[in-house]
C-alpha cells in the first residue's frame, strides 16, 4: 500500500510568541490553526466547550449553575448540532474546514499540560465537529442583551413608558467597541487605514488570538476567537483588511408563554387560539461538590423557554396564572390572577408541534418565557462567510462574505489597496413588530411573529473618514438602545485636528481619556452654594478639572468618588423602591435588572431630564459633595480603578494593575459607579491595519500569546497594553522561528 502525500505544515513564533502558521492548503491550515490553539489555549478551549454543552459547574461548581442551566434551557448544543448538519447540506467545504480544525484541536489536547487541569480535577475531553459552533453561541448568546427587555418590563411597569428612553444607553451586559477608518487622502501614505478596540469582559487568557494564517490560497493577519476557525472579526490579507463593532441592533425576542401540563404533556397557547404540544425533556446537571440538578427542558413554537414553567417552578418572576378553557383560550380572556412564579434558568425541546383545540373541562397554566433567536430559527450562524474573507482580495470580496453573516449584528469597516471602502451592517435581524423589540410580548397574541429578514443598511465617510462606536449610525433602524455618542464624537474630533495620519499616530486615539459624559454632573454641582467648606472645595476642584479620567488624576478620583455618590443617592430613593430589589430571575440574567448599574450608566440622562419623578437632583448632588468632603479620596483614580479581569479559576493573589479611562471615554473601561471602580470590562485588543504595507500595521491584546502560565507569553503583551503601546505586525517568515509541530 502505497503512502499518501506528505502535508507540510509549519508553525514560526514572533517575538512575542504570536504563531505563523504555514500549509499547502485551507484545510491543512485549519488542522494546524486547531492544533496550535489547543497546544496555547487548552485550559481556555475547554472551559469554553463546557461552558457550550453547560457543563462546567461540574468542575467550576455551583457558581456556574445558573449559566449552565440557561444554556441546557436555550438547547445551545443542540442548536449547535442543527447548524452544522446544515452547514453540511448547505456548504460541504465550509464543513469540512470545521472538522479539520476540530481534527487539529483534539490532535493536541489530550498531551496538554496547562496546570488548570489538575488544579480543577479534569481531564481535557474530545471536541466533535460543531464544537466551534456551540463555542460561538455561548460567546454570543447575551451579546445582543435579550435581558435588557426584561428590565424595560419592569421599567414601564412601575415608571411608565418614558423610562425605556430615559435609561436607555449601552447597558452593563453588552459589548462594543471603538473603530475608525481613514480614507488614503487622510494618511501619510495615501492609502487607507483602519483601526480600533473591541471592548468585551477582559479574561485571561484573552478572547481574542492574534494569529497568521498562510497557504497558497491567502496569507491573512488578525484576531481569532479561540475555539473558532479562521479570523472572523478583525483581518489583513495584505491587500484588504476589515474590522467590527457590535452594531447594538436587537434581533432576540422574549415572548410571555402561556403553558399547562396535561397527562400528554406540555402545551402552550398560541395566537390561534388553539393550545398546541410543545416538546420537553429533562437534562442533569453535574455540580461540584454537590447534588445535581435536574432541569426540565421546554421548547414552544416561539422557541427554548426560559424562564419559568407549567407550574412555575422555584417562586419569584411576577407572571400571570388562571385556567382557560375553549371559550377563554380563543379570546384570551381568562380569568388571571398574579403570582409569584420563578423556575430554572433554562428551556429548549424539539420544534415538532401538535395543534389541538382546547378542552371543555378548564385546566391551569402559568406564564413562562421563550426565547427566539435566529440561530435556532435558521439553523444558520454565518460560518459560510468565513472562508470566503480568508480568500478576500477586495472590499467586494468583504463584502460578499458579510452578506453570508449572521451572529451576532455587527458594523463591518474594510478597505483595499486599491483605495476600495466599505462601511456597512451585516448580520440577521429579523421583521417583526415593534413591540417586539422594546418587551415581552404575548405569544398567544397574532402580530408577534417573525416576518423575513431586515435588509442591513450601508453607510458612507464623511470628510474621508467613517468612525464607528456603537452609538446611532448606520444600525439606527435595527435596534432600540445604543451606546452614547461621545466615544464616537471624541474620535471624530480629535481625527479633524490633523489632515493626515500615520498607524504610529493611532495610539493617541487609543488612549485618550476625555469624559464628555460627565458634564451634567459638573452642571449641577458647579451651580451650587451654601456649601460647607470642604463641599465647596471639592466643588471648586471639580470646575477647573480637564475632565481625564487618567489613573494618576486626583481630581478624576474625586469625581469619580461624587459620581458613585449620587448614584447611590438616586438609587436609593423612593420613587425607584419598586425597582430595587429585582424579580427572581436566573442569576446569570441579573446583570441586566441591577438598579444601581441601570442608574449608573444612564446618569447624564437622568442628571439632564426635565424632571424626573419628584426627586431633587441639585439636593442629590448636594448631598454627595457632603459625603465626599467629610471623607475625601486620598490618592489617585488608578489606587482604585483597576483591572479585574475574568478566570475561570479565581486567584484572591492576583495583582490588580492600575487603569485610566471610563465607561464612556475613548479608552473605554468599564466599571460600575456607585458599586466597583475595578473594571471587568475594556479593550481586548487594540489594532492598526495599514492598507499600504501590512507590515506597518500594529496590535497587542491586554495578556499575552499563551494562556499557559509560567509561559514567558502569557502576561508579556500587558504592560504594553497598560501603557497604550502596540506591537508590531510581523509579516517577513525569515524573522520568525520555526518550532516543531
Amino acid at each position: 500500500m502505497e503512502a499518501g502525500p506528505r502535508v507540510s505544515i509549519e508553525i514560526y513564533r514572533d517575538a512575542w510568541g504570536i504563531p505563523h502558521l504555514r500549509a499547502d492548503g485551507a484545510r491543512e491550515l485549519a488542522r494546524a490553526q486547531g492544533r496550535v490553539t489547543a497546544r496555547d489555549r487548552a485550559w481556555q478551549l475547554e472551559v469554553e466547550r463546557h461552558r457550550a454543552q453547560g457543563t462546567s459547574a461540574a468542575f467550576l461548581g455551583a457558581g456556574a449553575l445558573s449559566w449552565d442551566t440557561l444554556a441546557r434551557r436555550v438547547r445551545l448544543d443542540d442548536t449547535a448540532r442543527r447548524c452544522f448538519r446544515a452547514l453540511e447540506r448547505r456548504d460541504p467545504e465550509t464543513a469540512d474546514w470545521v472538522r479539520a480544525y476540530v481534527d487539529g484541536v483534539n490532535d493536541e489536547l489530550p498531551g496538554t499540560e496547562a496546570p488548570e487541569f489538575a488544579r480543577a480535577g479534569l481531564a481535557p475531553g474530545r471536541w466533535e465537529p460543531w464544537t466551534p459552533l456551540g463555542v460561538w453561541l455561548a460567546v454570543h448568546l447575551l451579546f445582543a442583551g435579550f435581558p435588557a427587555k426584561l428590565w424595560r418590563e419592569e421599567a414601564i411597569r412601575h415608571l411608565g413608558p418614558e423610562s425605556v428612553g430615559l435609561f436607555a444607553t449601552d447597558g452593563p451586559g453588552t459589548s462594543g467597541s471603538n473603530g475608525w477608518l481613514l480614507a488614503g487622502a487622510r494618511t501619510t501614505s495615501g492609502h487607507a487605514l483602519l483601526a480600533g478596540d473591541p471592548h468585551r469582559y477582559i479574561e485571561d487568557p484573552g478572547v481574542y488570538q492574534q494569529i497568521r494564517l498562510s497557504c497558497p490560497e491567502f496569507d491573512v493577519v488578525g484576531l481569532a476567537v479561540p475555539g473558532i476557525p479562521g479570523i472572523a472579526h478583525f483581518g489583513h490579507t495584505g491587500a484588504v483588511a476589515w474590522s467590527i463593532t457590535n452594531a447594538m441592533a436587537d434581533y432576540q425576542d422574549l415572548y410571555r408563554e402561556r403553558l399547562r401540563r396535561t397527562g400528554a404533556g406540555v402545551e402552550a397557547l398560541g395566537p390561534d387560539g388553539l393550545w398546541h404540544r410543545a416538546t420537553r425533556h429533562t437534562e442533569t446537571i453535574e455540580i461540584a461538590g454537590e447534588p445535581p440538578v435536574e432541569v426540565e427542558i421546554i421548547e414552544t413554537e416561539r422557541g427554548p423557554v426560559i424562564v419559568g414553567g407549567p407550574e412555575g417552578l422555584d417562586g419569584g418572576v411576577l407572571l400571570e396564572e388562571g385556567t382557560a378553557g375553549a371559550g377563554a383560550a380563543r379570546t384570551g380572556t381568562a380569568r388571571t390572577q398574579t403570582a409569584r412564579t420563578r423556575t430554572p434558568d433554562d428551556t429548549s425541546p424539539d420544534t415538532r408541534t401538535t395543534a389541538h383545540p382546547a378542552p371543555d373541562t378548564p385546566l391551569p397554566f402559568r406564564l413562562a418565557l421563550s426565547l427566539r433567536h435566529p440561530p435556532r430559527v435558521t439553523e444558520d450562524l454565518g460560518f459560510s462567510a468565513l472562508l470566503p474573507l480568508l480568500r478576500a482580495r477586495e472590499v467586494a470580496d468583504v463584502d460578499r462574505a458579510f452578506e453570508l453573516w449572521a451572529e451576532p449584528v455587527n458594523v463591518v469597516q474594510a478597505a483595499d489597496t486599491e483605495g476600495g471602502l466599505l462601511h456597512r451592517v451585516a448580520g440577521y435581524v429579523p421583521v417583526r413588530d415593534e413591540a417586539n423589540r422594546t418587551r415581552l410580548v404575548p405569544a398567544w397574541e397574532p402580530g408577534h411573529e417573525w416576518r423575513g429578514r431586515h435588509t442591513t443598511p450601508r453607510a458612507g465617510l464623511v470628510d474621508g473618514v467613517a468612525v464607528m462606536a456603537n452609538q446611532r449610525g448606520p444600525a439606527t433602524p435595527l435596534g432600540v438602545e445604543f451606546a452614547p455618542p461621545h466615544r464616537a464624537d471624541r474620535i471624530a474630533g480629535l481625527l479633524a485636528e490633523k489632515e493626515r495620519w500615520s498607524p504610529a499616530d493611532m495610539p493617541s486615539i487609543h488612549t485618550d481619556t476625555h469624559l464628555a459624559s460627565a458634564q451634567p454632573l459638573l452642571d449641577r454641582a458647579t451651580a451650587l452654594d451654601d456649601l460647607s467648606p470642604g463641599a465647596a472645595a471639592v466643588r471648586d476642584t471639580l470646575r477647573h478639572w480637564d475632565r481625564r479620567m487618567d489613573a494618576s488624576s486626583h481630581e478624576a478620583a474625586l469625581y469619580a468618588a461624587v459620581r458613585g455618590a449620587v448614584v447611590r443617592r438616586l438609587a436609593a430613593h423612593p420613587a425607584f423602591a419598586a425597582l430595587a430589589d429585582p424579580p427572581a430571575y436566573p442569576d446569570v440574567l441579573l446583570p441586566w435588572l441591577g438598579l444601581v448599574p441601570r442608574i449608573a450608566f444612564a446618569l447624564e440622562h437622568l442628571l439632564r431630564a426635565e424632571e424626573l419623578y419628584g426627586i431633587d437632583r441639585d439636593g442629590t448632588v448636594r448631598e454627595a459633595l457632603e459625603e465626599v468632603a467629610a471623607e475625601p479620596p486620598r490618592g489617585v483614580w488608578g489606587d482604585t480603578h483597576r483591572l479585574a479581569a475574568w478566570r475561570a479559576l479565581p486567584d484572591a493573589d492576583r495583582e490588580l494593575p492600575a487603569l485610566s479611562g471610563d465607561h464612556d471615554c475613548v479608552l473605554c473601561t468599564s466599571a460600575v459607579p456607585g458599586l466597583t471602580d475595578l473594571a471587568a470590562r475594556g479593550p481586548a485588543a487594540r489594532y492598526v491595519w495599514d492598507l499600504a504595507r501590512r507590515e506597518d500595521s500594529l496590535w497587542v491584546v491586554p495578556m499575552g500569546a499563551s494562556g499557559l502560565p509560567g509561559s514567558a507569553h502569557h502576561h508579556d503583551q500587558l504592560p504594553l497594553w497598560l501603557r497604550g503601546e502596540l506591537a508590531p505586525v510581523v509579516t517577513d517568515w525569515r524573522q520568525l522561528t520555526k518550532e516543531g509541530i
